[in-house]
């Protein structure tokens, strides 16, 4: 079978939901993120715009309800050490078949540093100071229910170790294992960021015990198991794909992206690009009418797939930072057609990189227009600006 760049994005624009017809009834916050498997959540903004952008339905204080009233969305630290909100039925696959492994090496690496850095105070026996420190931390948010980082430190003075530098390079400095300590323990599944002090784009998250989430904790499941099913939900929302495409994704050597996907039923498929796979069942879908939308930095569509030309076309250098992050993007008809930006008195603007005619003008600049209605004015900035944004923003 094959598929064209075009009826890749036809699927894209259908299974994402990216300037497609709204349907008669506007998807909940659950149905949205399911539909995109995750939202990136290393700007907390992002999981609200992201939201906002597959439904001219939804508000700020609905995605807020999911996330911390409802709890049916999750925070989890999963996929390239990558921060994501999730939906609870697909926590535990994705825990099991990424979570866990970064907490590995996040454990690993904590370890090292205590056992080759200076520290202050010194850290003679680096596993049962971390035993004494995570038993700690557990007593401690029990007892609070909910904790900021800094209340977690109060609570268990040792948290408040500092690293100390060995070197006179400018990001060498002193700092405490509060941060990378709490983030292992996110990642082993004993806690979870909640909601942070401040407004809905605060990056200053408290934390609380995962049974806030799953009672009892999460589930035991068998991460090479796990990690086949997530292949086949990964593949069931961004497929036809790549194999380096998964990898890329998941953030799996080959050896475990192989294997997980010899343990399904694939189809072989040919895309522009070259050879590729599918879920069986895996069609083109009919063409939908052209459509505009606004999706923010760090969106899980355009970060989906390593290779990126058949929605991206010639704007990765605007669009992309070096480090590899996508900013704010305007997508017409399943392509990425420009960039947008808040300014810092709240007002939205945007720049096509491509002439689109005036249907496409039209229908982004009343998208614009929404995005900053529905915004109230609210200011925010990424965390990886790129050259496009941060020409808007000036």
């Amino acid at each position: 079978m094959r598929f064209t760049d075009e009826q890749r994005r036809h699927r894209l624009v259908v299974r994402h939901r990216v300037g497609a017809p709204p349907p008669a009834t506007p998807p909940s916050v659950e149905e949205i993120v399911d539909g995109v498997l995750v939202l990136h959540a290393t700007d907390p903004a992002t999981v609200y715009l992201s939201v906002l952008a597959r439904s001219s339905a939804a508000t700020l204080d609905d995605v807020r309800e999911a996330m911390y009233a409802r709890r049916s969305i999750v925070r989890v630290l999963a996929m390239r050490r990558t921060l994501f909100v999730a939906g609870l039925d697909d926590v535990p696959v994705i825990h099991a078949a990424a979570s866990l492994g970064v907490a590995r090496r996040l454990r690993t690496r904590l370890l090292k540093e205590l056992r080759t850095v200076p520290t202050d105070p010194p850290v003679p026996d680096p596993e049962a100071w971390l035993a004494l420190v995570e038993d700690g931390v557990d007593a401690a948010l029990r007892a609070a229910g909910t904790a900021t980082g800094a209340q977690l430190s109060t609570a268990v003075p040792q948290l408040r170790t500092a690293i100390l530098p060995t070197t006179d390079k400018a990001w060498d400095v002193r700092r405490t294992v509060t941060s990378p300590t709490l983030a292992l323990l996110s990642a082993e599944g004993r806690m979870v960021r909640t909601e942070p002090r401040g407004a809905w784009t605060s990056r200053h998250h408290t934390w609380a015990p995962i049974e806030a989430w799953f009672e009892g904790g999460l589930p035991e499941l068998d991460e090479a198991e796990a990690r086949t099913r997530l292949v086949e939900r990964w593949l069931e929302v961004f497929g036809p794909a790549t194999v380096d495409d998964v990898q890329w994704w998941t953030g799996w050597n080959k050896t475990d992206t192989r294997a997980a996907l010899a343990r399904l039923a694939l189809v072989d498929v040919e895309l522009d690009t070259g050879p590729g796979i599918a879920l069986p069942g895996t069609e083109p879908v009919d063409p939908p009418a052209p459509g505009a939308a606004l999706l923010p930095a760090l969106d899980p569509t355009p970060m989906g797939w390593k290779e990126r030309t058949w929605y991206l076309g010639a704007h990765r250098e605007r669009l992309f930072d070096r480090m590899g992050n996508i900013g704010p993007t305007v997508w017409w008809d399943g392509r990425v057609v420009g960039g947008w930006a808040v300014r810092s008195d709240g007002e939205v603007v945007h720049r096509f990189l491509e002439d689109v005619g005036s249907d496409a003008v039209e229908a982004v600049e009343a998208e614009v227009e929404h995005l900053q209605a529905r915004l109230g004015g609210a200011t925010f900035t990424t965390s990886f600006p790129t050259p496009l944004e941060r020409e808007l923003r000036a």
